[in-house]
């Protein structure tokens, strides 16, 4: 617990390596003495004296990982200006429509910066053949930050990346890189190589293109390939994380080698031997899958969680968890901040922990019945331990989880098989028509029946309010039913109830709060103009084009707690309380006798800007994403000449405007 304290005290807080290495070091040497005065005096002096050790450990390895050498100051004094840089791939991102992205390592640059890692944008060329992990390159451009969300409650894709150890990020084409020939291969390229290798072994049979990108999924942990229509199938079924190689995968296949494996415990050391094989697979298996980031943590956690097999101890399961959650951590402590890490030991803890007590609660006599209700406990007790987690990230609950997990997971660990002897037939050449045939049907299959539950739309309840206060008090309420549901007291239902009217109030003051809230934001949106107004729980969409909104609305609506929604088509004169709001638009309507204090330029309307600024001057010039960017770099210049604001939604984001 006080390495996860000192990590998240270090990510936020800039403390500087040396200095707690040194307090790191005055700290070893104090515990020596703290054991002795701890037997004389009787203080737990040796317990504080571990605590602060290990918090301060915390707080050294996420400086470390940060890359915190470089004085700040030196880092924003080189922000804009061009340097040869020296990068070498690391992982391959999705692209997007635009752009291939790519997390680089600095090899090099011309002042030897202290930055580890960036974000690389190549503008998308369709007849270049992509990077891949372990490309060196040479390019010479300037690094930027990473820009902050352009509307209200949006994903903040900076802090995701500042989480990942990513602050800057330079943008370039194919053509101004050079690449290094035989640049020097890692064992994560020669995965990642390996992986594309059996990718492309695949595509030559006769699989579905749906089932292709599930497989690919499922087996190697790549899903740029599977549909937006499938993965949101899988999403709202409850199933996606089936889609990714994690915890859930690597734990199925560490029992069914241990299933198979068993009858080496018969032998002489067989119990070691079987341990010693199996994490062997288990690694092999992470290979195969790339060694991307979420399949290492999921293999290292059951590495650990093999061995507490080994000892065949089962109240060391906890101890043995938290082993491997600190041995994570302290080699890669960011891993701290991803959702997948966290989901992954909430939902371990969780059943280690709820499972063993459903299964007190109820222990059926018939074998079929009591199958499935293990099944079922499996898959309550992990949803419970990763509830509060899902509806802080994803603010929605899929009500009929249980159904697809007991369709689906029993089942599961036969895919993974029947997948791997595919991947290895497939890349022996030795692969049957049959077998691409039954594979394929079955991924459909499985598919198909994610699909079905995924239609069951009343039973998906989404666009659910969730902060960190309900994030944690939300943890609070589960822990204590639990403890209520295992020994029943009267302290513990109290202590329950409490909570649970606290939790209560927590949302009626949040909603009330929403009542007596009235903004009006200008939004950001390529080609369109929003404005929304909020007055109480209701929003007004006022906008160009309501058929092209995207997630703004939503994030926003879910944020703030509303509860009706309109649209109304874009006017071009707004009253926000005691000043004039004008929207010019691609007509280039504008009465003479109209005084705005506000002026909105939109769909790169062929205003002599210039002449209205001189005739009206108002207040401040705003321009939104309908406009043209040499338009707006025109505008900005003008309103800078003239000494009048200018906020681009582009350039600055969304703003809001005061009463």
């Amino acid at each position: 617990m006080w390495v996860v304290l000192g990590i998240v005290f270090g990510f936020y807080i800039d403390v500087a390596p040396s200095l707690l290495l040194i307090a790191i070091m005055i700290l070893l040497i104090a515990l020596f003495w703290a054991r002795k005065k701890q037997q004389r005096d009787g203080f737990p002096f040796f317990e504080m004296l571990t605590s602060l050790l290990t918090f301060c450990l915390g707080v050294w390895v996420v400086g470390i990982s940060m890359g915190r050498k470089t004085p700040r100051q030196i880092i924003l004094n080189d922000l804009g200006q061009e340097k040869v840089w020296h990068l070498k791939v690391r992982e391959v991102l999705k692209p997007n429509p635009f752009s291939h992205r790519y997390v680089v390592q600095v090899v090099a640059s011309d002042d030897n910066t202290s930055i580890k890692k960036i974000l690389i944008n190549l503008s998308s060329d369709s007849i270049v053949e992509r990077l891949m992990v372990d490309d060196e390159f040479l390019t010479h451009a300037k690094f930027q930050p990473i820009t902050p969300p352009l509307n209200p409650h949006q994903f903040d894709y900076r802090d995701y990346l500042k989480k990942q150890g990513i602050t800057y990020q330079i943008r370039t084409n194919y053509n101004s890189i050079i690449k290094k020939e035989n640049a020097p291969k890692t064992l994560f390229g020669r995965a990642a190589n390996f992986r594309e290798q059996i990718i492309s072994k695949l595509k030559k049979y006769n699989f579905g293109p749906e089932e292709i990108g599930v497989i690919q999924a499922l087996l190697l942990g790549k899903r740029d390939d599977i549909s937006e229509n499938t993965y949101d199938n899988y999403k709202n079924a409850g199933a996606v994380h089936i889609l990714a190689v994690s915890g859930l995968h690597v734990g199925i296949l560490l029992f069914l080698l241990e299933f198979i494996f068993s009858p080496l415990e018969r032998l002489p050391k067989g119990k070691t031997l079987k341990l010693l094989i199996i994490v062997l697979l288990l690694w092999s298996f992470a290979f195969v899958a790339g060694l991307s980031p979420s399949i290492v943590r999921a293999v290292s956690m059951f590495s650990f969680v093999a061995y507490a097999i080994y000892l065949n101890r089962p109240t060391n399961s906890f101890n043995i968890i938290a082993l491997s959650m600190l041995f994570i951590l302290l080699v890669k402590p960011l891993f701290l901040f991803q959702v997948g890490f966290q989901m992954s030991y909430a939902a371990v803890f969780s059943i280690v922990w709820i499972y063993p007590k459903l299964q007190k609660f109820w222990f059926p006599e018939s074998i079929l019945v009591r199958k499935i209700w293990q099944l079922l406990s499996v898959s309550v007790a992990a949803q419970l331990g990763v509830l509060p987690i899902s509806l802080f990230y994803f603010h929605q609950f899929p009500a009929l989880f249980f159904v697809s997990n007991l369709l689906i997971i029993p089942f599961l660990g036969l895919i993974l098989g029947f997948g791997i002897l595919v991947i290895f037939l497939a890349l022996i050449d030795f692969l049957p028509k049959v077998m691409v045939q039954s594979f394929d049907w079955t991924i459909n299959l499985m598919n198909s029946t994610v699909a079905w539950v995924a239609r069951q739309e009343s039973f998906i309840i989404k666009n659910i309010p969730f902060d960190s206060f309900q994030l944690i008090w939300g943890y609070l309420a589960i822990i204590v039913l639990v403890l209520f549901l295992s020994k029943p007291k009267w302290k513990t239902m109290v202590l329950f109830f409490s909570g649970l009217i606290i939790f209560q109030v927590w949302g009626i003051y949040k909603q009330s709060k929403a009542h007596q809230k009235e903004s009006i934001i200008l939004a950001h949106r390529s080609r369109n103009t929003i404005l929304l107004h909020q007055l109480g729980d209701s929003l007004a969409i006022i906008t160009s084009d309501p058929f092209h909104l995207g997630n703004i609305t939503t994030d926003y609506a879910v944020a703030e707690r509303i509860q009706k929604m309109d649209t109304v088509q874009l006017k071009n004169s707004y009253q926000i309380g005691q000043k004039k709001l004008f929207v010019v638009d691609s007509l280039t309507l504008f009465p003479i006798k109209v005084r705005p204090d506000y002026l909105l330029l939109t769909q790169s309307s062929k205003i002599n800007l210039e002449r209205v600024l001189d005739s009206i001057r108002p207040k401040k010039v705003f321009a939104d994403g309908s406009n043209y960017p040499n338009l707006v770099n025109k505008w900005k210049a003008t309103c800078a000449q003239k000494e009048i604001p200018f906020h681009h939604t582009g350039e600055k984001g969304f703003y809001m405007f005061k009463f």
